[in-house]
């Protein structure tokens, strides 16, 4: 493949977008390191992030991360309403790209209702503008991108909120890694010519993704890989998790056929996965790789949990942009979602 290859069908320049991630990454963490939300988690028992979309997953992403460490629960809400639990007591992070989002601003509003602490995280519109009328703190971040393509800000925003309000330690340590290891990915896995991303595109072009990973870290990761693959490439993508996977979704796998032979199957692997999920993964391999029509296991890279996150956030990225260009598809519009709000707009 060539660059020329992907400019005929990226004419919005997602590729541009992706191989710019090292430096949101940067500038994202700059913005963020000065915001000071007024407030910390002391006498607060529970943190939302509420977003859709692109807006949501780094509150995906902060919550895997944390899991282990953060001394009160984090959830992501995804919806118009927010859990019964949120109140005075809860801290609700509400993060749209555009501002705009629907089911975003009515959990804003809900938030403000039950007197939760509101923070706001948003390139501009109406979310920036009701924080700003009602004196609420907000970390305003460079707009003009698809919010999917923007992950390298809204992720950095959230993750330095969390530490300035205490939620995690920060770590300069884990930081720095994170940027030169994406710099590094961001130098070969931008190289069209070959690479492990197109690789893995090339191998799911003519098949059904189904993302699998542990529960544990990965589990966000498997998510945005499944999204990017679904908004990037315009292409249906499965997934599941390990343990939970053994429990069901393996019977699926009992009578191969056609359909099985479709499938090209990626396992995200960490190092910290729970040792019995790694046995799980090493038999579950034995048993069913075979009854797929491609299987391949991808280890994240670095020395932190942040680092060996993003490393396998970025591959998913640029395996989604090769598969669009393999497929003749532009990875930039969303013409449906597109139809969608304006259907409802009318109603």
């Amino acid at each position: 493949m060539r660059l020329e290859d992907i400019r005929r069908v990226d004419p919005q320049r997602m590729y541009d977008a992706i191989r710019d991630f090292p430096e949101q990454w940067r500038r994202g963490r700059e913005l963020a390191r000065d915001f000071d939300p007024g407030f910390t988690l002391e006498g607060k028992d529970h943190l939302i992030v509420a977003g859709m979309g692109g807006s949501a997953i780094g509150g995906d992403l902060l919550r895997t991360l944390v899991a282990d460490t953060a001394r009160l629960p984090v959830t992501v809400v995804r919806h118009y309403q927010l859990p019964g639990f949120v109140t005075e007591r809860s801290v609700v992070i509400a993060s749209s790209y555009s501002g705009n989002t629907e089911e975003t601003l009515a959990a804003f509003e809900e938030a403000r209702a039950r007197g939760a602490t509101v923070v706001c995280v948003a390139s501009g519109g109406e979310l920036l503008r009701r924080a700003r009328a009602e004196g609420l703190p907000y970390l305003q971040i460079p707009g003009g991108l698809q919010p999917r393509a923007a992950l390298g800000y809204s992720f950095t925003a959230l993750l330095t909120i969390a530490e300035h309000i205490g939620l995690v330690a920060p770590d300069e340590a884990a930081w720095h890694e994170t940027q030169e290891l994406l710099e590094q990915q961001s130098e070969v896995f931008g190289d069209p010519s070959g690479n492990d991303a197109l690789e893995l595109a090339e191998a799911l072009q003519d098949r059904l993704p189904f993302i699998y990973s542990g529960t544990g870290l990965m589990e966000a990761v498997n998510l945005r890989w499944r999204c990017q693959i679904q908004e990037n490439a315009k292409r249906l993508a499965s997934g599941n998790v390990y343990p939970e996977l053994n429990h069901n979704e393996i019977m699926g796998w009992e009578y191969p056929g056609p359909l099985h032979e479709m499938i090209g199957v990626i396992v995200l692997r960490d190092r910290e996965d729970h040792p019995r999920v790694q046995q799980r993964m090493e038999v579950t391999r034995e048993l069913i790789s075979d009854r797929a029509g491609y299987w391949a296991e991808v280890q994240s890279q670095g020395e932190s949990r942040l680092a060996r996150m993003m490393s396998l956030v970025n591959l998913g990225d640029w395996v989604s942009l090769y598969l669009a260009v393999l497929l003749g598809v532009d990875p930039t519009p969303v013409p449906l979602i597109g139809q969608l709000k304006e259907t409802l707009a009318r109603v």
